[in-house]
This record gives C-alpha cells, sequence and structure tokens, in this order.
C-alpha cells in the first residue's frame, strides 16, 4: 500500500509516495525549498508543487513543524512565519490540493511514529524520545509506544536561551562550531531532559542522523541509550504517511 508523504520543514519541503508495508519511499523523494518569508500560502503552494511532481491524488500525510491540534490547527511557529499561528492547516493544505484528503501533524511526531514501527525505537518500551536536529530542535515523546503529541522541548530554556538556539544543526553550522563543541551542547540539552522524563532510549534524527558517528560517540554522562534514527531524515515522510493511511483508510 503507498501513501504520499510531506515533510514541512524551515529550509526544505520534500515529500514522496511511502510503501508502508515497509515503511520506506516508494520513490526518490522531491524537494523544493521552504519560501521565504514562509507564510501560509507561499508554503502551501510549496507543498502543492511537491505533491503534483508525481501526480498523486490520494490521501496525503503532511508535517508541520510546530503544535498542531488534533483537528488541524496551528498553536505555534517557531521556525516559519508567525502568520501560521491560529490557521487551520489541514482545511487550507486540502484546498491548496485540490480537495485531497489530508492530514496534518507536528514534525517531530511524525519521525518518532515512523522511527516507533520501522526503526530504531521498534518494540521498546518503557520511556522513548525521538528528537530531530535541524533548523530548530522537535521532540516526540513515547510511553510503551504511546505517542504524547506536540511536546515541542527544542523550546526547553538551556543556560538563559532556547534549547534549539544552542544545539540545534542551525547553530552549529550558524557559530561554526566543530563536531565536539557542538557534541558538548547536545550532551547538556540531553542530559536535561533526561532529568525531567529519564526516558530509556533517545533516538536521534533529523537530517544530521546521517553523520552520527562524527557526534554520538563524543556524548557521555547519558544513562539512556542513544541511537541514530534508522529513517534518518525520511522518518517525517513516512510517518506523516502512515499518519494519513490511519485516517484515511482505502
Amino acid at each position: 500500500m503507498e501513501i504520499f508523504g510531506v515533510d514541512i520543514g524551515g529550509s526544505g519541503i520534500k515529500g514522496a509516495p511511502v510503501d508502508l508495508d515497509r515503511g520506506d519511499l516508494a520513490a526518490e523523494r522531491f524537494k523544493v525549498l521552504t519560501p521565504q518569508p514562509a507564510t501560509p500560502d507561499a508554503v502551501a503552494d510549496g507543498v502543492r508543487d511537491v505533491v503534483d511532481h508525481f501526480g498523486w491524488k490520494g490521501p496525503v500525510g503532511i508535517t508541520y513543524p510546530g503544535v498542531v491540534t488534533g483537528g488541524g490547527t496551528v498553536r505555534t511557529a517557531a521556525n516559519v512565519d508567525k502568520s501560521w499561528i491560529g490557521v487551520d492547516a489541514r482545511a487550507l493544505l486540502a484546498d491548496r490540493l485540490g480537495g485531497l484528503p489530508v492530514v496534518v501533524l507536528n514534525d517531530a511526531d511524525a519521525a518518532g511514529v515512523a522511527e516507533t514501527r520501522f526503526g530504531a525505537g521498534r518494540d521498546r518500551a518503557g520511556t522513548v524520545f525521538l528528537l530531530t536536529f535541524g533548523t530548530g530542535i522537535g521532540s516526540a515523546l513515547f510511553v510503551d509506544g504511546a505517542l504524547v503529541p506536540n511536546t515541542e522541548l527544542g523550546h526547553l530554556e538551556l543556560h538563559g536561551h532556547e534549547a534549539e538556539k544552542h544545539a540545534s544543526t542551525k547553530a552549529k553550522e550558524d557559530h561554526d562550531l566543530s563536531w565536539e563543541h557542538w557534541a558538548h551542547r547536545v550532551q547538556k540539552y540531553l542530559a536535561h531532559v533526561e532529568m525531567l522524563f529519564s526516558p530509556e532510549l533517545f533516538i536521534i534524527g533529523g537530517g544530521v542522523s546521517r553523520k552520527s558517528h562524527k557526534f554520538l560517540p563524543l556524548i557521555e554522562g547519558i544513562r539512556a541509550e542513544i541511537v541514530p534514527a534508522q529513517l534518518e531524515n525520511n522518518a517525517g515522510i513516512v510517518g506523516a504517511a502512515m499518519r494519513a493511511a490511519e485516517l484515511h483508510p482505502s
């Protein structure tokens, strides 16, 4: 069974049809740059371009980089334009896609759903965190496999600043940090989350997961197991498609 997934990020909008039996992309993903400013209409146009690239006509799961209510209304907009707040993203995107069935969910939650079904969190009980490092830091919390949605722990205060301003991949790039220096920042962030939630497992996702060998061995003093996301940066696309399939079964 194939369903389409789209992952809206701070720098890019990417999508592809997903093979839900394998938990992997059914075709090479297509990506467009996230418009600046990333207003609702401009981003919706980008999503349409990604979906139209494949000529897709079925249900579409779409991630959003912030808090989304169960009905599809946006509550936060940390890494996109503030005009997103209060927008019915599901209705906007469904309209832009010509009335296709649409589901919208938090981007890290989508990635976590995919990793707990097909990746590093599969069959793991207890408290598990999927953390995505990119433009910001996204978080997905699972307790015995059940998702606690919209945790957004990238906005925890760390040393007087939002954690994602200190330890995201963007912070590494903006400040030209070495892998060792950045790993030290990530370590402090993980220690803070561990102090609050005492998880058994941290799964590190986002594009930087492809380079996990450069920084994960440098992180020390964390009691939880730390592993890279197995689906890497495709996890959000896969998880979005999974959610669309759940809410719009064929």
